[in-house]
C-alpha cells in the first residue's frame, strides 16, 4: 500500500533514509558523507520546506519512502529511500509510478553522479539525463545545495530537454 505520510511516520522516515543511503558510503565524494547521511534537523528543515513524503507499506511496516517538492513550474521527487533489506523487490519502482501518475508538470530528479544504480533506475523508468549545464541551471534553480554537490551531481528529466 502507498499512502502520504503522517507526521507520526517522522522517526521511521529518518531511520529509512539513513538505512537506505549507507549504499553512498564509499560511492560518493568523501567530503558529502556524513553520518547520520541525514541529521533529523535536516529532515525536518525539508519537510517544512514543502518535501511530502509517501510511504510504501507492507504488513503494517513502512519499508520504503519517496518524497515530492511542488517547485511551481516542476515537481521534484526528493529522497527515495527503500530499506536495505527489501531492496531490488521492485518497490521503489511501485513508488515512482504511483507519484508519477499524480503529477502534470514536468518532474525532475537530483542524485549523486557516482550513484550508478540509481540513475539506472530512473533512465529505465522513462527519465533522461541532462545536459551539465542544465544540470547546473536546475540544481541552482530548483534546489538548495551546496556547489560542491552540484558539481557531484546529475539531473533526469521526465521531458527531453
Amino acid at each position: 500500500m502507498i499512502r502520504l505520510a503522517e507526521t507520526t511516520d517522522f522517526k521511521t522516515i529518518f531511520e529509512i533514509i539513513n538505512d537506505a543511503s549507507i549504499a553512498y558510503k564509499g560511492i560518493i565524494p568523501e567530503d558529502r558523507w556524513h553520518e547520520p547521511y541525514m541529521p533529523e534537523q535536516e529532515l525536518h528543515e525539508q519537510i517544512a520546506d514543502g518535501i511530502m513524503f509517501y510511504c510504501y507499506e507492507e504488513a503494517d511496516e513502512v519499508i520504503g519512502v519517496m518524497g515530492i517538492q511542488d517547485k511551481g513550474e516542476v515537481t521534484l521527487i526528493r529522497h527515495a529511500y527503500i530499506r536495505t533489506k527489501d531492496r531490488n523487490k521492485g518497490i521503489g519502482g511501485k513508488l515512482l509510478q504511483h507519484l508519477c501518475q499524480s503529477i502534470s508538470k514536468p518532474i525532475l530528479i537530483g542524485t549523486w553522479q557516482a550513484a550508478e544504480w540509481a540513475i539506472r533506475f530512473y533512465l529505465k523508468h522513462g527519465f533522461k539525463l541532462v545536459s551539465t549545464i542544465e544540470k547546473n541551471r536546475l540544481l541552482k534553480t530548483y534546489w538548495h545545495i551546496p556547489q560542491r554537490q552540484v558539481e557531484t551531481s546529475v539531473v533526469l528529466s521526465s521531458v527531453p530537454q
